[in-house]
């Protein structure tokens, strides 16, 4: 079947059951990346199961096969994204804010993989913290800050960072509100030298209790210590830039980041048996076997249970209530799909009838090709 008009050319799910079985053969995977990969495989295929729908006009079929909804699949955040955005509106406050990204160092990249349930808790609390230390400094107020982790860089290499979406100033004790400047929050220079500082202490912690004794690259009794001194002696880098003014802006302008996954069906430009080329920044491209490409993905699998967005500050204290959330949360799936693509997939797409579904039965996946 020909892809549909605007529908991405290739299927990242396919690599995935042309190629496991030749990477798992030269890599070890995890329980959890095991499990992504065979989440993405089976996503809307006879696997999962699903319905026919029936055109009761002209008798058009077209099977609709259920969806995987994990959250590393290419497949399955649009919805996801959109019901969070209309949460958000809830809990954002309607001022200005900033984005702002904290990046680790490449020389934290190797012990951040071995021990990501250390290290990424640490990168969103030092963050965070460095930034309520200048507001409580300049400001003697509480910031609202949402973050959200992304461990990927354009050619899917382990490059973590956090995108952190913060209010243009914050409350004071007193109730009142304080704002920043209005084209500049705080130094970034500062803040990266803070921010230097808050890990390395936090890294001196976590070692001196233990939480990388079975390291590799600590075997040697003085690698640690080398390391932050290494690590002090380098610019980190911080980045911050205005986002908007109005609230409902800031949170879909958020939303392009807290669903966004390693790789998008979009950005596969090529794919043959022996390679595949990838859309990287603006025109740029990056080609690699399909192999090498499903090993650079499973290493941005996150541990099971993780929460890579994180609230802090007043976001932390101002919790969507459930009760006062916009009706638009409650709509069905139908209804959020229409909204997102303009189809209705209630209705024949050659004469407009009205579709009626029957079951399918859920079929077992194919087995896993290795060539």
């Amino acid at each position: 079947m020909a892809p549909r008009a605007g529908a991405p050319r290739f299927d990242f799910a396919d690599i995935v059951r042309r190629k496991r079985v030749a990477l798992e053969q030269s890599t070890h995977l995890s329980t959890a990346q095991r499990r992504v990969l065979t989440d993405i495989a089976r996503c809307r295929t006879a696997a999962l199961g699903g319905h026919l729908d029936v055109c009761q006009r002209c008798g058009f079929e077209h099977p609709a096969y259920n969806s995987c909804r994990n959250r590393h699949c290419p497949k399955c955040q649009a919805l996801a994204q959109q019901k969070w955005i209309e949460r958000q509106r809830q809990r954002l406050l309607d001022v200005p804010h900033f984005h702002v990204v904290f990046t680790l160092p490449a020389e934290l990249r190797s012990l951040t993989a071995f021990a990501p349930t250390v290290m990424l808790p640490l990168l969103f609390s030092c963050a965070s913290a460095t930034l309520q230390a200048f507001a409580q400094r300049r400001l003697n107020a509480t910031l609202g800050i949402t973050m959200v982790l992304h461990t990927w860089d354009k050619q899917l290499g382990f490059h973590p960072h956090v995108h952190a979406i913060v209010t243009a100033g914050g409350s004071r004790p007193d109730g009142s509100w304080a704002s920043s400047q209005r084209q500049f929050l705080f130094p970034v220079v500062a803040m990266a030298r803070v921010h230097r500082g808050k890990m390395r202490a936090a890294l001196r912690s976590a070692e001196r209790d233990g939480l990388f004794k079975d390291f590799d690259g600590f075997d040697d009794p003085e690698a640690f210590d080398q390391l932050l001194r290494t690590i002090g002696k380098k610019n980190w880098h911080v980045y911050a830039k205005r986002s908007f003014d109005q609230a409902k802006h800031v949170v879909e302008y958020l939303g392009r980041y807290t669903h966004r996954v390693a790789l998008s069906n979009g950005k596969l430009l090529e794919v043959t048996n022996d390679r595949v080329v990838i859309r990287t920044r603006g025109d740029g491209r990056a080609a690699m076997s399909p192999v090498e490409l499903l090993r650079r993905f499973t290493r941005h699998v996150l541990p099971k249970g993780f929460h890579k967005i994180r609230h802090f500050g007043l976001y932390a204290q101002r919790p969507v209530d459930p009760l006062a959330a916009s009706p638009s949360i409650h709509i069905t799936y139908v209804q959020q799909l229409c909204r997102l693509t303009g189809r209705d997939i209630t209705r024949c797409p050659r004469c407009a009838g009205a579709l009626s579904p029957r079951p399918l039965p859920t079929a077992r996946a194919p087995p896993h090709a290795s060539t």
